[in-house]
């Protein structure tokens, strides 16, 4: 009965260790997720102001 109860307390302990670690890596990937989605608007910004220039560029060649 002891060692049973030994087992399961070393399986309760790396099922809390395992937790932290996803935890604290969730929480990570919550803050690169958060950088990468300011990025992605930066960007989209800069792809959006090329668009426009590059309009109003061919607006300006001639006709052909």
């Amino acid at each position: 009965m002891d060692s049973e109860l030994a087992q399961l307390e070393a399986q309760l302990e790396q099922l809390i260790s395992l937790h932290d670690r996803v935890k604290a890596e969730n929480i990570g990937l919550h803050g690169r997720v958060t950088q990468l989605d300011a990025e992605n608007r930066q960007l989209a910004a800069k792809l959006k102001r090329a668009i426009e220039r590059l309009e109003a560029l061919l607006d300006k060649l001639p006709e052909a």
